[in-house]
């Protein structure tokens, strides 16, 4: 009877473990995703932004606009960024999802050319899809006044 105990313990220890490290992994597998697309808006290159969206993905900008995956690349290819950065980025894995928050400042020109000074806070929602990848299925931000 102590031997199946000691087993059960052990398993339980090491199931433990190992669902922590798969926590940590896909914390810096969507953390290092976020960067790529900061990168992407940094330096007006949507075609690092393009591979991060899966192909169902929805948007819900600041003005309540929806928008599909190819909406949202129609207007990052038209929007020009003179500077972005993120702020108080977190990740949070539950299972096979992710969920990424934080600041977003930009300023440029927007999709219809006129001045663009963005104050907002962003929730991405990213899956872990079947072939092991990570892609952001939902995006919606608020105006920071």
């Amino acid at each position: 009877m102590k031997r199946i105990t000691s087993w059960c313990v052990l398993l339980l220890l090491a199931t433990a473990t190992w669902s922590l490290a798969q926590t940590g992994a896909g914390e810096k597998a969507v953390t290092d995703l976020e960067k790529q697309w900061l990168k992407g808006q940094q330096t007006n290159n949507v075609a690092l932004i393009e591979p991060l969206l899966a192909d169902g993905f929805v948007n819900t900008d600041s003005g309540g606009k929806f928008e599909d995956r190819a909406e949202m690349i129609a207007q990052a290819k038209a929007t020009k960024y003179t500077s972005v950065d993120y702020g108080d980025l977190k990740v949070k894995i539950f299972g096979s999802t992710g969920i990424a928050t934080g600041t977003f400042k930009a300023t440029g020109t927007d999709s219809s050319g006129k001045p663009l000074d963005a104050k907002e806070r962003f929730t991405d929602t990213w899956t872990k899809m079947a072939n092991g990848k990570w892609q952001c299925v939902a995006s919606h931000q608020s105006a920071i006044k």
